[in-house]
């Protein structure tokens, strides 16, 4: 067993590297026309074209034996469900443009109207003498461990050229995705974006019949996107992410095919691939939900830390005397502090060495934490005069809105905003000059 996996993890055997060469370059493709394709909330573009296909590699195979050519030839067959797929794309956009329907309707029209007519014609190819339609119906579920070394080369050299092409066209993808008004004022072709766009998702879609079937092959273009936003808010990084994705899904899927033939291959490889999409969803670096709680969890710690300094630097304002101990009950009344909100406060401000307690259980600033509570004082003050004079926001509701942004500032905007107020006399290191809009009353 141990040799078996060796073998097939190392592409030991002739027929493994033809199926994931295949399988690799189609995942590739699918991931980088996948990510301008889910940006552009397009996502069900891909099943409607996929079903869509079906009829062409039905009348392709009728047409051929009709003439006497070879009616199992993969490539004539392609360019069958290429036309086809293409037919589909061009109803879907026709529909959007010329009728009142959403896109979500033309799209379940084009697909079951597409479908149901491929499923005809295979009926009709079944009672055609001298043609058996044997084979035909693994386009609708995939035959990727029967790939062959000339269909390999073909799904691998279109994917390639397809990946070339949106390589050459990145920043104009990339324009017409994130805004596709500000690309049409500028004077690019949007329309003809949009239909070089479809037309490269049309050509996964074909690729993917051979590998993952018409019903799956919506998978090979949506999934790995969708994984890989959950691990970058860049572009470029995504389409990156998103075309590795892929690639080692059908990596993984085929050598489990091969380890296991009576998997279905294009099945195993979608589950795979969805795997990596459940592991993006929970750990993803940057919208992960893991990663999310975490951030969460810590901005609910930072604003609580900042929270109990800035108290005591108003507690200490209102007294004249920021020297002076501040007793627990002075906190708890100068704040609708919850019991174990603020003795979790008190202990990260000690934590931190911004808080020490006096022999009376009396509390007071040390001398790092005079000059954090001095600062974010400061910029909670800075917000919420900015709240009063530029965003209208009424004096009793002003407060409820600086807690809210003041433990994100940063110290480009803090600097943006004493350019805005331009608050005559008002250094980097004051606060006196800025007014408490709730400080505490002595």
């Amino acid at each position: 067993m141990n040799e078996r996996l060796l073998r097939v993890l190392t592409l030991a055997d002739y027929n493994t590297r033809v199926v994931v060469f295949g399988v690799v370059m189609l995942g590739i493709a699918g991931g980088v026309i996948g990510v301008f394709l889910l940006l552009r909330r397009r996502a069900l573009l891909a099943d409607a074209v996929g079903h869509a296909a079906l009829p062409g590699v039905a009348g392709a195979f009728i047409v051929l034996t009709a003439i006497g050519a070879d009616a199992r030839s993969l490539p004539l067959l392609l360019t069958g469900a290429l036309i086809s797929g293409l037919a589909g794309m061009g109803c879907v956009l026709l529909i959007n443009r010329l009728t009142k329907l959403s896109e979500e309707a033309a799209l379940g029209i084009v697909l079951s109207v597409f479908f149901g007519f491929g499923i005809a014609l295979l009926g009709i190819i079944q009672q055609m003498r001298g043609a058996s339609a044997a084979g035909l119906g693994s386009f609708i579920y995939g035959r990727t461990a029967s790939m062959i070394r000339a269909d390999a080369l073909l799904i691998g050299f279109a994917a390639l050229g397809i990946v070339v092409v949106a390589a050459l066209l990145f920043k104009e993808l990339r324009l017409y995705t994130f805004d596709q008004d500000f690309a049409a004022g500028d004077g690019w072709p949007v329309h003809g974006l949009d239909v070089l766009l479809m037309s490269l998702v049309v050509g996964v879609t074909v690729l993917g019949l051979q590998a993952v079937g018409i019903v799956l092959v919506i998978a090979v273009l949506i999934i790995p996107p969708s994984a890989a936003r959950f691990w970058t808010d860049s572009l470029s990084k995504m389409v990156l992410i998103s075309a590795f994705i892929g690639a080692l899904g059908g990596y993984i899927g085929a050598a489990i095919s091969a380890m296991a033939p009576r998997l279905p291959a294009g099945a195993v490889i979608v589950c795979v691939t969805g795997s990596m999409f459940l592991f993006s969803l929970f750990f993803g670096r940057t919208h992960g939900v893991v990663t999310l709680a975490i951030d969460e969890l810590k901005l609910r710690r930072q604003t609580r830390l900042h929270h109990i300094l800035r108290c005591l630097y108003e507690c200490g304002e209102a007294v004249y005397d920021h020297g002076k101990p501040i007793s627990i009950r002075t906190l708890r009344e100068s704040r609708e502090w919850g019991g174990q909100e603020l003795k979790r406060a008190i202990r990260a401000a000690q934590k931190a060495g911004y808080l020490r307690e006096t022999r009376e259980r009396a509390y007071l600033l040390t001398e790092k934490g005079q000059v954090e509570a001095h600062r974010i004082t400061r910029n909670h003050r800075l917000w919420e005069i900015y709240l009063l004079e530029h965003a209208d926001v009424a004096a009793s509701h002003v407060d409820q809105g600086a807690d809210f942004i003041e433990h994100v500032l940063g110290t480009e905007l803090v600097a943006e905003l004493e350019r805005s107020l331009s608050i005559e006399g008002l250094t980097p290191g004051s606060v006196h000059h800025l007014p408490a809009e709730h400080g505490v009353e002595s």
